[in-house]
């Protein structure tokens, strides 16, 4: 009777260490899973790009993944006159609107692309804290260049994928 009361007590223990390790694998395993799958949509984000051309530089620019942003691809090639305003920033109206989603931004930084209203085409070339509300489209990859490209007057800039 002892025999088996010690056989019974091995077997417990051996079912519960191996239950332990394939608990432990499993949570291992989600998490590299959850960890692949975020590197996934890295790059995915990381494809919705554009490209800005303004003079004879080309900025890239990343994107967000919304339904603005999406609709703006569509039109794509665009060649524009974007006006001078304010000393930080150049804007453009379209003719059609865009989707958007506009949300209060508190601050711009250098190289924000946004959309004001829903017609209206804005890139910053200084930051500033605003109390506007806009539709984030993407930012300037590497504006540093960008205040001194885009000048003080209105520009013509092309934008393509």
């Amino acid at each position: 009777m002892r025999k088996i009361m010690l056989i019974v007590i091995e077997l417990v223990l051996v079912s519960g260490v191996l239950f332990l390790f394939l608990h432990v694998k499993q949570e291992k395993d989600l998490e590299q899973n959850n960890r692949l799958e975020g590197m996934d949509e890295e790059v995915n984000k990381e494809k919705l790009t554009l490209n800005l051309i303004i003079g004879e530089t080309q900025f890239t620019a990343t994107l967000e993944d919304n339904e603005t942003t999406r609709e703006l691809l569509q039109r794509l090639p665009l060649e524009i006159e974007m006006t001078e305003l304010n000393g930080n920033e150049k804007y453009y109206y379209f003719d059609e609107s865009l989707p958007s989603d506009a949300s209060l931004v508190n601050k711009i930084n250098v190289g924000d692309i946004m959309l004001f209203g829903s017609d209206c085409l804005v890139i910053f070339y200084q930051s500033f804290t605003t109390s506007y509300s806009y539709t984030k489209i993407g930012r300037i990859d590497n504006p540093n260049s960008l205040a001194g490209v885009l000048g003080s007057s209105n520009i013509k800039v092309k934008i393509i994928k």
